[in-house]
């Protein structure tokens, strides 16, 4: 039986990935969560196949959450579920680690195969994603958010909805300073003066919705 791992924050959802997996011959649903901090702590305590993670999670988010669960086990197999379509999204989450990246427009079935795929050690990726993606490298388009980290990122989509340092220090378990170093540093590599122009940047590229 491939053992997984759910995690996303809202319940409902979640109960359809747990019916639809339950149905599928040798794949058991061991856990759920709806945080980061509770993947992470979920991955040590019941040692999963595969860990299904939204992006969009409160808290620690869920690309950090793949960054400290992946620097614990390197060979850790994380599939990324998510409403993100833009590969920005996509080249963050493999670079923190994620094996597998497909959107909650899939599929049923495709879910299921990529549990599969991963949990045999493979790499699975949502084929318009790979097209996507692949076109980029060949066309050598890299975004202009290669250049952050993971944590870098996730600060910067903050900051593109609105928040301010302390709602994203409160949110992140962070300190303020930390925040504010890590916000110099974003607009430092972006090449940005102001949050404003943060906000019209992550517009401009899809990455938040007006």
């Amino acid at each position: 039986m491939i053992k997984v791992i759910l995690v996303d924050d809202h319940a409902v959802v979640r109960a359809g990935y747990r019916m639809l997996l339950q149905n599928s011959e040798g794949i058991e649903i061991i856990a759920e969560v709806e945080t980061g901090e509770q993947a992470c702590k979920a991955f040590v305590d019941h040692h999963p196949d595969v860990v299904v993670m939204d992006l969009s999670l409160p808290g620690m988010g869920g690309l950090e959450a793949i960054r400290r669960i992946t620097a614990r086990d390197a060979h850790a197999h994380i599939l990324v579920f998510s409403m993100h379509e833009n590969t920005v999204f996509v080249d963050q989450a493999l670079s923190a680690g994620a094996k597998g990246y497909i959107t909650k427009s899939s599929a049923p079935e495709v879910l299921i195969k990529a549990i599969k795929e991963i949990a045999a050690g493979g790499i699975y990726l949502d084929p318009d994603i790979a097209q996507h993606l692949a076109f980029q490298k060949v066309r050598d388009q890299d975004t202009p958010f290669s250049c952050l980290s993971t944590r870098e990122f996730e600060i910067f989509c903050l900051l593109a909805e609105g928040l301010n340092t302390s709602q994203i220090a409160k949110r992140l378990s962070l300190s303020y300073k930390t925040v504010a170093n890590y916000t110099t540093q974003i607009k430092s590599k972006l090449d940005v003066k102001t949050v404003t122009e943060i906000a019209r940047m992550a517009i401009s590229h899809d990455i938040v919705q007006v």
